[in-house]
């Protein structure tokens, strides 16, 4: 490491879907100053993902794609491995930052067996719970403590993520362990609502006392659709005709989303559907998220297992309240009881109370909504974010030096 050149940056990530993790990469990728020097390397989305790559384009970057390095585990894994050796061989990076798990095993064991100066990992999420049984958590577990001790660093993205992973789970000493929230351009949430309201709740077909109620993120198992579903069944059968639920996102859950909305008896509409008397609509991936967060009213969140949601963080930039279950560190990104409501993710019953509370008192939106703009402005601007991680790249480059 040359006293007075740029500090070089290999940042991995698991792959270009939509998601914190991108926004997060992305952001550091563009916004570092210019003590440092970033290449951005990531796998493909999965199929049954929705691409990240206007996220890239809008921000002018061009990344280097490892297709390898896929979602599923299995022999592409070692030509990923290959691949990510040869180009911190050829980079020859001071830091390699990693994002996620897959890539974080990848990357780290690269940058370890390539004498990398500095490896730090960054958890958006864990698979310790609610994901796999026990003993394939047991052998997640051992390996993420095994690398662990590889790394110079590892970062939470919230303090009940951090307390997880050390007192829980026990991947690596509290000394090890920084804390960073992530960080969003958020401008986009509070432009222009008004017409986006309008154009949202026009093309859907809402009426001015409609109330909206959607739900943003992958349909997959851990999000927990199917309680959403049974809270949706619970709402209707109290006869609050003036309610419409809006799923946005896709995935491998849909096709029981689809069949479990039939043996409740709920009509609902595939993707935009003017003036429909179905209750809900399933709208597939919708890129301007900040259009369905305007024409909303309440947005919910059901998941088993979280790290820090960026569907919450956002619609608090757009100044909707929320309500979710209480996993992860949803805790740490919403203020409860003031910008959003939390109950147990199995107590259905406590989610539609506090979802009829929401529906049936318009000013309680207004001041939980202004509550929560105020919390995600402060807590999650992307300035922040890059102030901090490049306070702790600079501290690290410094130690070894000296």
């Amino acid at each position: 490491m040359e006293s007075g050149g740029k500090i070089k940056v290999l940042r991995i990530i698991n792959r270009f879907n939509i998601g914190g993790p991108t926004y997060n990469a992305a952001y550091l990728t563009k916004y570092l100053d210019d003590q440092f020097e970033t290449l951005l390397v990531g796998g493909d989305k999965d199929d049954s993902e929705a691409s990240s790559e206007y996220i890239l384009q809008q921000l002018n970057l061009k990344p280097t794609i490892v297709k390898d390095m896929q979602r599923s585990i299995g022999l592409s894994d070692l030509s990923a491995y290959k691949q990510i050796s040869l180009i911190i061989k050829d980079y020859q990076p001071d830091i390699v930052h990693t994002h996620a798990s897959k890539s974080g095993f990848l990357g780290r064991l690269a940058a370890h067996n390539n004498n990398v100066p500095i490896i730090i990992h960054t958890f958006h999420g864990h698979v310790f719970h609610s994901y796999f049984g026990s003993l394939k958590t047991a052998f997640y577990k051992s390996l993420e403590r095994w690398l662990g001790k590889k790394s110079t660093k590892i970062i939470a993205i919230s303090n009940e993520q951090k307390r997880e992973l050390v007192l829980d789970h026990k991947i690596c000493e509290s000394s090890k362990m920084e804390v960073i929230p992530l960080g969003f351009d958020l401008t986009r949430f509070s432009e222009e609502s008004d017409s986006k309201r309008y154009d949202f709740r026009s093309t859907y077909g809402l009426k001015e006392k409609d109330v909206a109620i959607v739900i943003v993120g992958r349909l997959v198992p851990i999000k927990n659709h199917d309680f959403f579903i049974k809270a949706i069944n619970k709402v209707i059968n109290l006869g609050r005709g003036n309610v419409r639920f809006f799923i946005v996102g896709d995935g491998e859950s849909r096709k029981q989303i689809e069949l479990l909305l039939e043996n409740y008896k709920i009509g609902y509409t595939q993707n935009t559907a003017p003036n429909s008397l179905n209750p809900v609509c399933l709208t597939s991936w919708i890129k301007n998220v900040d259009w369905v967060y305007a024409g909303s009213d309440i947005v919910c969140l059901t998941s088993l297992n979280e790290g820090t949601p960026v569907s919450l963080i956002e619609a608090q930039a757009a100044s909707r309240p929320i309500v979710s279950t209480r996993v992860g560190g949803i805790e740490d990104i919403v203020l409860e009881d003031r910008s959003a409501y939390l109950c147990d993710k199995t107590d259905v019953q406590s989610f539609v109370n506090l979802l009829i509370k929401l529906v049936d008192n318009q000013e309680l939106r207004i001041s939980m909504g202004k509550a929560g703009k105020e919390n995600a402005l402060k807590k999650f601007n992307y300035s922040r974010l890059v102030s901090d991680v490049s306070l702790l790249y600079s501290t690290l480059v410094k130690n070894i030096r000296i």
